[in-house]
């Protein structure tokens, strides 16, 4: 069988200059650009995973002060409950422990249209970011007529 009838004919080399290099079945492996291309791959790849993982502990730890700061939210308004005690209006501040770790409240006294209720609104803050409240809280303290 002839070249001609395999589908390709041969082409002589023009250039009788020394051959470029090739790779020879006997040395196999990478070359280095492959080497580097995968390794900034490699980089890019693990880059991405250590972000993830550091926004994941972060919203962990946001989490935890939220669920903390609710449950001291809930602590002042069950004082209401719990106690026949009838607040004042205006404002009260002040700071507790919870779940390890420390916290500010605020709580703000406003009448309502009925004078045997008060609106109780309780801000919790971590000292973290003093500024931003992690939870608010809305409850009603009642007047007994036993008074």
């Amino acid at each position: 069988m002839t070249d001609r009838n395999r589908g390709f004919t041969l082409i002589a080399r023009s250039n009788k200059g020394p051959r470029p290099p090739c790779r020879s079945p006997k040395f196999g492996g990478f070359t280095l650009i492959e080497i580097l291309v995968a390794l900034a791959i490699l980089a890019v790849a693990l880059a991405a995973a250590v972000r993830s993982a550091s926004i994941a502990a972060d919203g962990t730890l946001e989490l935890r002060e939220r669920l903390a700061g609710t449950w001291v939210a809930q602590d002042r308004l069950a004082e209401y409950a719990a106690r026949p005690l009838w607040p004042d209006v205006g404002t009260r501040a002040g700071s507790t422990e919870q779940a390890g770790m420390q916290f500010a409240w605020r709580e703000t006294v406003s009448g309502t249209p009925n004078p045997r209720f008060r609106r109780v609104e309780v801000q919790v803050f971590t000292a973290r970011a003093p500024d931003h409240a992690v939870a608010t809280l809305v409850g009603y303290a009642t007047r007994s007529d036993q008074r």
